[in-house]
């Protein structure tokens, strides 16, 4: 069976209601995509479909772990993942200029003659924003095990150069700084 098959739903033979949805995402998931700045992916993503007359709401709930870069030290985090989003998909006749006029990026518009509801590039950008901003450790736990040791030694003395007072000497040279920039 192909991959990309696997997250495909066959919405049209489901009764109305909720149905749920499992899927275990690796790194494997993200080969037809570009190259990831993460690795080791472990997610675990929940899909409920609530099929209504004529649309359908999906909740997705991601979670499950990743390994990436952080922002302060460059060693490799593990980061936890955990997020829930929601789409609501309706059936239409144009969907293409639908979805080109919609303004709310929570709404999706298939063909009314459309059978599968395809989920895996919705299940991409979710575990992409369940990433957060900022990749790295909390303040209490810098200097731990994931940490580069070397790394933060060279912070702390760079936070320490910036914290050494000016030389008297050059203070207010620095408003004649941005006038040649002019």
């Amino acid at each position: 069976m192909s991959t990309r098959r696997e997250y495909e739903i066959a919405f049209v033979g489901l009764k109305p209601g909720i149905h749920e949805f499992s899927y275990r995402i690796t790194d494997k998931f993200f080969e037809a995509y570009q190259q990831q700045d993460f690795r080791h992916c472990e997610a675990n993503v929940k899909l409920f479909l609530d099929k209504k007359n004529g649309f359908m709401l999906l909740k997705f709930e991601v979670g499950g772990k990743i390994e990436i870069a952080c922002d302060r030290c460059g060693n490799t985090l593990p980061l936890e993942l955990w997020d829930e989003f929601n789409i609501l998909v309706k059936l239409a006749e144009e969907p293409d200029i639908m979805n080109h006029q919609e303004e709310d990026p929570d709404v999706y518009y298939i063909s009314k003659g459309e059978s599968h509801l395809h989920v895996s590039d919705w299940i991409y950008e979710f575990i992409y924003l369940s990433i957060p901003m900022q990749r790295m450790c909390k303040e209490e736990e810098i200097g731990g095990p994931w940490c580069n040791k070397e790394v933060l030694e060279t912070l702390k003395k760079m936070d320490i150069e910036k914290s050494k007072p000016v030389n008297p000497v050059w203070k207010g040279l620095e408003k004649f700084k941005d006038l040649g920039k002019q």
